[in-house]
């Protein structure tokens, strides 16, 4: 039965004063059932590995993503191509972050039981992310889509790994620094 239909048949007998019997329909037909959260603990060298693993495509859309530090990069050279506020505002930050970042979501959501390890781990961007919350695919209609080809599509990661190679000045923003690190344990690179 659709929880709107129990939720009439709730409302109803509260209307008739059977407050039992509302509780009864409620707990046998639309139980809450609460769920212990697992917690959210992905390191930048894990997200990196996510990243990676799904070759930079958002599971939930297919589309492409971005390294992070990428992004934040573009945003720091020059500024107003791509401008970034360190607590996200909308209004001073480029759509592209929301579009393009790349950040680590639980399939099933830790808030629902879901466990926080590469399992349960897939590559989306920050709005799929943010819209996803805690909602399980199926309500919301979505599927889970195939990894690329890292060969074809690296997020940009090797684009900033040169960059910053030649341009060792942007080291000096740690950020920048902590994710060139990951990224260049995470491809391989000594």
């Amino acid at each position: 039965m659709a929880k709107a239909a129990v939720l009439a048949e709730v409302c109803a007998a509260l209307a008739l004063g059977e407050v039992g019997k509302a509780s009864a329909i409620a707990g046998e037909k639309c139980p809450f059932l609460p769920r212990q959260s697992a917690g959210r603990r992905s390191t930048k060298s894990q997200s990196t590995e996510i990243f990676t693993r799904d070759c930079f495509i958002d599971r939930y859309s297919g589309e492409r993503l971005v390294f992070p530090a990428t992004l934040r990069l573009l945003g720091s050279a020059p500024p107003d191509w791509f401008p970034f506020h360190p607590n996200w505002k909308m209004s001073e930050s480029h759509t592209a972050y929301w579009e393009l970042f790349s950040t680590v979501d639980h399939v099933g959501p830790v808030a629902r039981g879901g466990v926080d390890d590469e399992t349960d781990w897939v590559s989306t961007s920050m709005i799929r992310n943010s819209a996803k919350s805690g909602w399980l695919l199926e309500e919301l209609g979505w599927r889970l889509q195939e990894p690329g080809n890292l060969d074809e599509w690296d997020g940009l990661t090797s684009w900033f790994l040169d960059y910053c190679d030649n341009h060792p000045s942007v080291m000096e923003h740690q950020y920048l620094a902590s994710w060139h690190r990951v990224a260049r344990q995470t491809m391989g690179i000594a």
